[in-house]
């Protein structure tokens, strides 16, 4: 445990540490799989962000600042006197850039981020209309649904769903935050940073991590074919290759 917060490190005990910070609505345990695939050589650090899992009684508040910090303690509680590298998708990769521009190159190696949204940008589409602090469990579901499809979420277990309703609290505080500011500087952040999205991911994610890569000096940016907004998830091999060879060139 790490302030409140469940923490599963895996892989190689004195290998370079790399971190990986899940999305909204998700837990460590979503990235398992990607984790497995740099678990041989990399030693991998991946946690419940607050609110979520394991890490539902950390407590308030559910800003994006205070991810950011809660990022910033792992990395400094497990990059000993060394640099780590982060993975973060979807909203965790907003907190990954975030804790990148606050620690800057002296504590961060690189940055790999899947997906984020740029929710407080004028275009982003949706907004935060659907999200309801009177109705944090409605709009946890609305949200699900949105993203998976209602016959994926009517196939889910009573209890998973259960799980996912009970999050709704800092799902709307979290998304509510990130739509009011932007929360991490590109002129901040100095580290080689890779920004990937899906082929098969909605418009306005694939051309958040386009703009991404054009916001930061340096940064670069792919796809993974056949992957949607899941693409850790789903397709952890060809994610894990493309952040090794993205690793190997600039870090």
């Amino acid at each position: 445990m790490s302030d409140g917060l469940h923490v599963h490190i895996a892989g190689v005990v004195d290998a370079p540490t790399v971190v990986l910070v899940h999305g909204s609505m998700d837990r460590s345990t979503g990235l398992a799989r990607l984790s497995r695939r740099l678990e041989s050589d990399y030693r991998v650090v991946r946690y419940d962000r607050r609110g979520y899992g394991r890490s539902r009684d950390a407590g308030e508040p559910f800003t994006v600042q205070a991810h950011i910090d809660d990022l910033c303690n792992i990395i400094e509680s497990n990059g000993g006197a060394g640099r780590v590298d982060v993975i973060g998708h979807s909203f965790g990769g907003n907190v990954a850039l975030g804790a990148t521009a606050r620690l800057g190159a002296t504590r961060v190696h690189t940055v790999m981020v899947y997906e984020p949204p740029l929710s407080w940008t004028p275009d982003w589409p949706g907004g935060s209309a659907h999200l309801s602090a009177d109705a944090p469990a409605a709009s946890a579901e609305a949200f699900m649904r949105r993203l998976i499809g209602d016959a994926r979420w009517e196939r889910l277990p009573s209890r998973t769903r259960a799980e996912r309703v009970a999050e709704g609290p800092v799902l709307v505080a979290e998304l509510g935050d990130l739509r009011s500011r932007a929360p991490w500087d590109p002129a901040a952040i100095t580290v080689p940073v890779l920004t990937v999205a899906g082929s098969r991911g909605r418009d306005h994610h694939r051309a958040a991590v386009r703009t991404i890569a054009e916001w930061i000096e340096g940064a670069e940016t792919t796809e993974v074919e056949g992957a949607h907004h899941f693409g850790p998830n789903t397709h952890p091999v060809e994610v894990a290759a493309l952040w090794r060879d993205f690793v190997a060139r600039r870090g």
